[in-house]
């Protein structure tokens, strides 16, 4: 890990150039920040989606062989997940599963889009995890239904609490790049 102010990678210079502003910040675990990292910014440009595509692939084969187990599908939660895990499902061929925020009251009226069969092996492609409270719901969405969830892998993690919070539940936490490896030292 580098604990320098400067990106550690081409891509993480990339998406930090990007996705960081900087100024006063609430996140969605009601801290305030200095810093912010726009997942929207990264998340909806082809070219950096292509890069981190094998990246999260590579991922995957991790959680693989840490369990033992067969990953079936990838699951991303709403908004900024769905291009992660996308461009994660085109990479690896899994298909993948879109965990909404809450149940629709229409149609019909699911809360998951995709298939998810009972004992499934799962991996949730998550963007910027600040205490993991985000991903951890939609993990127990995927669960209500039977899914077997392993990990999950974020893009970037900002080293506020959410590997423990994620392993606390029994999950595997993988992070494609610290906040550190982003050039941000607060």
């Amino acid at each position: 890990m580098t604990t320098t102010n400067s990106p550690s990678s081409p891509l993480a210079k990339a998406i930090a150039d990007v996705a960081l502003l900087r100024g006063t910040f609430t996140l969605r675990s009601g801290k305030t920040s200095s810093y912010y990292l726009d997942k929207y910014l990264f998340s909806t440009r082809p070219e950096l989606l292509k890069q981190l595509a094998p990246l999260f692939a590579e991922r995957v084969r991790v959680v693989e062989k840490r369990t033992g187990k067969k990953v079936l599908r990838l699951a991303g939660a709403e908004l900024g997940g769905i291009p992660l895990v996308t461009a994660a499902s085109l990479e690896t061929g899994l298909p993948c599963i879109f965990v909404r925020n809450k149940k629709k009251d229409y149609g019909t009226a699911k809360q998951l889009e995709g298939v998810v069969n009972k004992g499934d092996a799962v991996v949730l492609v998550e963007d910027v995890a600040t205490t993991g409270g985000q991903a951890l719901e939609a993990v127990a969405s995927l669960r209500e239904l039977g899914a077997d969830v392993l990990a999950i892998i974020a893009t970037i993690d900002r080293l506020e609490g959410a590997r423990e919070n994620v392993e606390r539940e029994g999950l595997i936490f993988e992070a494609l790049f610290t906040k550190r490896e982003l050039g941000v030292g607060e």
